[in-house]
């Protein structure tokens, strides 16, 4: 156990376990646009071709 404890410190104090951290929460971000952008495209889609199945004979 005190050798996880040394290994997660020495990871804290690291630089690369930094920029790790910003580039997770940087990927996290993306993904919520990624998924906001599906959504919406997904609903305007399905709005554009409920009207055009309405506007069809």
């Amino acid at each position: 156990m005190k050798k996880l404890m040394t290994m997660a410190r020495q990871f804290r104090d690291d630089e690369n376990g930094a920029a790790m951290v910003e580039y997770t929460v940087l990927l996290g971000i993306i993904t919520v646009a990624v998924i906001a952008t599906v959504i919406l495209v997904g609903t305007w889609v399905a709005g554009r071709w409920t009207a055009l199945n309405a506007a069809l004979p």
